[in-house]
């Protein structure tokens, strides 16, 4: 029965996951198995409802925690654990790199469907460059409201097909050399998390080296904190019925389910297991040689962020509920969590990472392109720099696939041929994306054990302090009156409720309650 209180949450999401596939499947089967939009949308919505309802945590959650777990700790402290927190995304990531490149080249899936037809689809908006500087310019956002709903984002506007010159600088545009386009840029409705993570790591920062004056609006922080977490807590007991309606809706949005899955099978296993390899087994591994605890009870402790994660598809949205589980389930400390996990959903992206390196191989051999070892090394690079500037948001990894094709000189189109499968690959890839996001987290709380130890040891022996004054004024107005009291609190509370009118107490004039406190306190002084 204990097992079963504790784990209650982890087993209803994951039936609720079951329940979605079998809800789905079962209403595709259902006359011809054709379902419009609408129909589909009416079946998912409670899930967009549960979906909106994680949204809305993101900011007001991540931030003040953020704020918060910076703000307590020694910026010597900070420093280490961010440190190792970067050390471990590092790693992990080329790790889910090298592990893509090495299965497609091994198992060559694109041979089997060289065949498939490349559609024709909207070219890029930007360069690889324009990629890379989008993401450094949203680190800084001009504007904190707007950071919170829309990302900045450059455009390049088409020439034609003609060489034409720039009337206002003179020089040549080439139809040929997306370079020499012109640039212009626009904001896309998707909250900017890297920005509002640099501004918190930067607020949390000030607060610490402000000391005394910085308190308050720490406690402020800390305060919302507790509060939206108790929120959370709330919304997270809905995952189990928000899953289950998110992935049924997305299965009746499909015209053939098995037509999909056949046709790209061997692409489809590859990355699947190139994401299962990474995160049950070698991101397990890594956990168990650090800290030296068996990995699956971690892991079966997460079980409500990871079915939440392959139901909505999102990382961000799925923050919320990681962060619950790895507090309330694996007793991750707080200050680690809260300071490490939201960077993670930002830049940590080991399944997204694996998946473009095998698609962008994938689309290479298909197109009947073998890739040399320099083009490998530039795929590796490119998906590495696309992971991390790829938004925890629905199918972003498509997206920035875009930018790894262009790179290594692959059509863009090509990214039509697996759009048909990318809705099951991308649950697989978020659901990998958190899992390693908790494991940087417990590994950097390990390693940060003795530095989190001094640190409270610090804040104890503050109270000590306090505890010892208070017990040296109680020994100086002990002395000084007749009357005994056990604690310094009592001997102020007996001098509040004395009348003034009463002359003599036991031989002493009566002082007020401010009075006696002062008293107490210079003598304190004297002493």
């Amino acid at each position: 029965m204990g097992f079963l209180r504790e784990n209650i949450l982890t087993m209803a999401t994951l039936m609720g996951v079951v329940a979605g596939i079998s809800l789905g499947l079962s209403l595709k089967s259902l006359d011809d198995g054709i379902w419009t939009a609408r129909q589909a949308y009416y079946v998912g919505y409670p899930g967009k409802i549960f979906l909106n309802m994680l949204k809305c945590l993101i900011i007001p959650l991540i931030v003040p925690s953020l704020i918060a777990s910076i703000g307590q700790l020694d910026l010597r402290v900070s420093g280490k654990i961010g440190s190792r927190a970067v050390l471990y995304y590092m790693t992990t990531t080329f790790i889910a790199v090298t592990l893509g490149i090495i299965l497609t080249i091994t198992i060559r899936p694109g041979f089997a469907n060289s065949e498939e037809v490349i559609e024709k689809t909207e070219s890029s908006k930007g360069t690889t460059t324009d990629t890379l500087l989008d993401l450094f310019t949203n680190c800084f956002p001009p504007n904190l409201v707007q950071a919170t709903m829309q990302q900045y984002k450059t455009l390049i506007v088409d020439p034609g097909n003609e060489v034409i010159e720039d009337s206002s600088t003179g020089a040549t545009i080439d139809p040929l050399n997306k370079e020499t386009w012109k640039m212009t840029g626009s904001w896309n409705n998707s909250t900017n998390i890297l920005g509002l993570v640099i501004f918190s790591v930067a607020t949390g920062v000030a607060i610490s080296l402000s000391g005394e004056e910085g308190k308050p609006l720490l406690s402020f922080f800390k305060s919302v904190s507790h509060v939206m977490m108790k929120v959370t807590n709330w919304v997270v007991h809905l995952a189990p019925v928000g899953v289950a309606f998110l992935i049924a809706g997305e299965i009746l949005q499909m015209k053939s389910v098995i037509a999909e899955l056949t046709k790209l099978a061997w692409y489809l296993f590859t990355v699947i297991l190139g994401i299962s390899i990474q995160g049950f087994v070698l991101l397990p591994l890594i956990y168990g040689l650090v800290t030296k605890n068996w990995p699956f009870r971690f892991i079966g402790k997460m079980g409500p962020a990871l079915a939440t994660a392959f139901g909505t598809a999102s990382s961000s949205a799925t923050l919320p509920v990681t962060i619950n589980s790895l507090e309330e389930g694996n007793k991750v400390d707080p200050r680690i969590s809260r300071f490490v996990l939201p960077i993670g959903a930002t830049i940590n992206m080991d399944g997204t990472a694996l998946y473009e390196a095998v698609a962008a191989i994938f689309i290479a051999q298909m197109t009947g392109m073998n890739p040399s070892l320099g083009q490998i090394i530039i795929i590796s690079i490119t998906a590495t720099a696309a992971s991390i500037g790829a938004a925890g948001i629905p199918h972003a990894g498509l997206v920035t696939l875009v930018m790894v094709l262009e790179t290594v000189g692959l059509p863009s189109e090509a990214v039509s041929i697996i759009m048909s499968v990318d809705w099951l690959v991308d649950r697989v890839r978020t659901a990998v994306n958190v899992l390693g996001d908790a494991f940087g987290a417990a590994i950097v709380a390990h390693l940060s054990k003795d530095e989190l130890e001094k640190l409270n040891d610090t804040e104890d022996n503050d109270y000590e302090m306090k505890d010892v004054e208070k017990s040296k004024l109680l020994e100086i107005e002990n002395f000084d009156t007749i009357e005994s009291f056990d604690t310094i609190e009592e001997k102020l509370t007996f001098a509040a409720r004395q009348h003034p009118q009463d002359s003599v107490v036991a031989g002493s004039p009566v002082m007020s309650y401010s009075a006696q406190a002062g008293r107490a306190k210079s003598r304190c002084v004297e002493m």
